[in-house]
């Protein structure tokens, strides 16, 4: 069972400058995406997602991380990552959230740059040209805040109604002039327990 895919699309862009001042090094910002048919619309209420799943996930989660690692230059260079999903009109959410929520399709970028973290995700629906926001982390340290950025794309055509976005989002470092501390600091100085922020 093979993925209907009818096109990789990637997006890349380069800030030189944030805030009135130089980032230096320049922060690079860069997405992958495929754009596929969406396998179970035409079919009414599919109960069992899981042989798509299955099939389809290692596929498009090693295509995805190969141009990732291409756009990011190596795996050593990619601090940050994160995942989205987009059904088009006719599908479902959980068609959206089906492919790049197995382990199958996440796990290979993240063994791909050496990270620990999970990763971020958004899964929506939508017309074509909507747009498709990548949340990211530090893909070791969720609680870094200077990674806590977002890849904002969209494809004109896709997706069809019954097609399906599947993507990965990646930096090359954090916000040019981050300034806004860490989740660990303001944690302590509330006196709460770094495990269990919420008290409970």
């Amino acid at each position: 069972m093979e993925p209907n895919i009818r096109k990789i699309v990637t997006y890349k862009e380069v800030i030189t400058s944030d805030g009135g001042r130089a980032a230096t090094p320049p922060l690079v910002l860069f997405a992958a995406a495929a754009v596929i048919e969406n396998p179970w619309v035409g079919r009414g209420f599919v109960e069992d997602l899981m042989p798509e799943i299955r099939a389809f996930g290692p596929k498009l989660g090693q295509m995805l991380t190969d141009e990732m690692l291409a756009l990011g230059g190596s795996s050593d260079a990619i601090e940050a990552i994160g995942k989205a999903s987009m059904a088009g009109l006719d599908g479902e959410m959980e068609h959206a959230s089906a492919i790049i929520h197995t382990v199958n399709y996440g796990n290979a970028l993240r063994k791909a740059v050496g990270g620990k973290a999970y990763l971020g995700f958004t899964n929506t629906r939508g017309p074509a040209n909507t747009q498709i926001n990548i949340p990211l982390m530090d893909k070791n340290d969720t609680g870094r805040r200077s990674h806590y950025l977002t890849v904002q794309m969209h494809i004109p055509d896709a997706p069809n109604s019954n097609e399906l976005i599947v993507a990965f989002g990646g930096s090359v470092g954090g916000r040019p002039h981050h300034r806004i501390g860490d989740r660990y600091s303001d944690l302590a100085a509330l006196g709460a327990d770094l495990d269990n922020p919420a008290g409970v």
